[in-house]
């Protein structure tokens, strides 16, 4: 049940990011091909550099085939639809809010499960959340966004890695991703709603 609920949250995360990078192509004027690159970069960017960096076999987003698929798709609905109003402007900051969560718990216990130490796994953390969000910003030559001009992203992705560490070291494992990812969540939240920069 917990396995599913993680991996739910994690496609989730990987569809409405893989959206974004829609949104990006669609205002930069690109292809279906740029459309299907900038959701890839953007929906699995980050858990490919982590999984990369940590050399423990292939990164997820290549063994599982979901993942692509799930990111292709949030590519089709950006292209296909335009994404904007009401819907989307309720629900995106939620899933957004919950993946960067559950990837920022991700990445850190991940690392922390291979024999690293808390550091890596707070570096770790953070790149899992927000590196594919910069990666789409790079491939199309701008500042990445966690570097200035929006709300405190990266920052909530630190907290939440942070509190996973924290729970690791005090054998609460479990415990640590239910609470990092709520925390990292919430924080992320709060940080839209207050305008926290």
């Amino acid at each position: 049940m917990f396995v599913e609920l993680f991996r739910a949250l994690d496609l989730a995360g990987v569809f409405t990011n893989a959206i974004l990078g829609g949104m990006v192509a669609r205002d930069k004027r690109l292809d279906p091909v740029g459309f299907a690159a900038l959701a890839l970069l953007s929906g699995l960017g980050g858990g490919i550099i982590r999984d990369t960096l940590l050399q423990h076999g292939p990164p997820v987003a290549l063994t599982d085939s979901l993942y692509a698929l799930t990111a292709i798709a949030g590519a089709a609905v950006a292209f296909v639809l335009p994404v904007r109003g009401r819907v989307w402007n309720v629900s995106f900051p939620l899933i957004d809010a919950l993946a960067l969560g559950c990837w920022a718990t991700v990445g850190a216990q991940k690392t922390l499960s291979l024999g690293l130490g808390w550091l890596p796994a707070l570096l770790l953390g953070t790149i899992t959340a927000v590196g594919g969000g910069a990666l789409r910003d790079l491939f199309v030559q701008r500042i990445p966004q966690i570097f200035g001009g929006n709300t405190l992203y990266a920052s909530c992705a630190v907290v939440a890695s942070a509190v996973v560490i924290g729970f690791w070291y005090a054998g609460l494992s479990t415990a640590g991703a239910l609470v990092g990812t709520a925390v990292g969540a919430l924080m992320c939240l709060l940080a839209r709603w207050r305008g926290w920069h």
